[in-house]
């Protein structure tokens, strides 16, 4: 509509507090729709930090999540040929550090750790300005998520699932899986289908899905997503079941 906002949280729990990305999900898929980026954001430190920290552990992990995002935006630029911004995939990467970076200092209650996050989230949702996608924070850990959106009743919080995707993703792109793992641990966010509350095979479904959710966004996951089998392993070999 052209409307400009302020966007004001009071909880840092995901990064669409200042994405110009709205994601308008609808039965069959989720599609990102351009908005406009708040023209401010006001977020009271003091009120995020009073916030429940699963929601603040939430937000740490959906920053995590841009390792795998940005490595997959890099394989769908060589394989592809899709554009790719340096300047947004470096603020990305810079946005997660401030979490793993800081991790020891991300504590319940604590004014500074909701700070960091939220800092952090804000470069995170610039990084999306810049690129004029949300792929900068984006891909195959977040198609997991949304595909855990479509079969799940009561998903759990986007940024959990997206973290326990990050971890698997990492995983298929050889990458260090273990450090994705415990960093989400040392923020007490989940790391296993258990500790989500989700049945195995709901995983494995998310796994074997994904691919289908954003059909036009190019991740490690290919065109013809991964055999049920190779969904088994991946969990397995990761300890995400």
């Amino acid at each position: 509509q052209g409307v400009y906002f302020v966007s004001m949280p009071t909880t840092a729990s995901h990064d669409g507090i200042v994405s110009p990305m709205a994601s308008i999900k609808n039965p069959n898929t989720s599609i990102s729709a351009t908005a406009h980026s708040p023209i401010a954001v006001i977020a009271d430190s003091e009120i995020l930090a009073q916030s429940p920290f699963r929601l603040l552990a939430a937000g740490c992990a959906d920053l995590i999540a841009n390792f795998t995002a940005i490595k997959d935006w890099e394989l769908a630029h060589r394989l592809k040929n899709e554009s790719f911004s340096e300047s947004a995939a470096a603020l990305s990467i810079m946005s997660a550090h401030l979490i793993t970076d800081n991790i020891a200092n991300i504590k319940p209650n604590l004014e500074p750790s909701a700070r960091i996050v939220m800092k952090s989230l804000f470069s995170g949702g610039m990084a999306i300005s810049i690129a004029g996608s949300s792929r900068p924070a984006s891909g195959s850990e977040h198609l997991f998520s949304h595909a855990l959106d479509k079969i799940l009743d009561k998903p759990a919080l986007h940024g959990e699932q997206c973290g326990i995707g990050t971890i698997m993703m990492m995983y298929l792109h050889g990458g260090d899986w273990k450090a994705i793992r415990d960093a989400l641990k040392a923020v007490q966010a989940p790391t296993t289908a258990k500790e989500l509350n989700i049945a195995e095979e709901d995983i494995i479904e998310a796994l074997m899905m994904a691919h289908e959710i954003r059909p036009e966004r190019y991740t490690i996951l290919g065109d013809n997503g991964i055999s049920k089998e190779a969904a088994y392993e991946l969990a397995y070999k990761t300890e995400v079941i």
